[in-house]
């Protein structure tokens, strides 16, 4: 009897702490830059070939760098951060492997505003990637919002580091 009230309580906890974890995808289209949220211009993507991650088999994406950086709050890839993308459509075609678009957002703004920011920031660079040839079929989109920041300072050159879309190979 006293094991099944230990598993019980053990259940309750987990299922709370799992809860709290769990992410919030709402639309916040209505709420865009209302919880001060990373809010601007559309410019400032550009690309770091620095931070390389996941197996992939392609040098020449390798090389031609992973992460498509966005202004303050934009979600509309520049010409800046089409160029990116556009370095790497090439590499892109000759493969058939699953393609992750993880997006990302600064520190700024409510925890919901900005997953929604960062789903919003792969799915653009989604769209461009199909516009020009890559099946969507290959295209996984996730958004990790502001829980995983490339810089963990707190000032306007890590949250620019911080607002993009990372290209990863699965």
């Amino acid at each position: 009897m006293t094991y099944k009230k230990f598993g019980l309580s053990i259940g309750i906890v987990l299922a709370v702490a799992l809860a709290g974890c769990s992410s919030n995808k709402a639309d916040d289209s209505a709420n865009q830059g209302a919880n001060g949220g990373d809010m601007g211009s559309s410019t400032g993507a550009g690309f770091d070939s620095s931070s390389m991650n996941g197996g992939d088999s392609s040098s020449d994406f390798a090389q031609n760098g992973r992460i498509v950086y966005f202004g303050f709050d934009a979600s509309t890839l520049s010409a800046e951060g089409q160029a990116v993308v556009d370095r790497n459509i090439a590499a892109l075609k000759n493969g058939n492997q699953p393609i992750r678009l993880e997006g990302h957002a600064d520190e700024r703004g409510t925890r919901e505003y900005n997953l929604a920011l960062g789903e919003r920031r792969a799915n653009a660079v989604a769209q461009y990637l199909v516009a020009n040839g890559i099946s969507r079929a290959r295209l996984e989109t996730i958004s990790y919002g502001k829980e995983r920041p490339q810089d963990p300072a707190h000032d306007e050159s890590a949250w620019a580091k911080n607002r993009r879309v990372e290209i990863v190979l699965n």
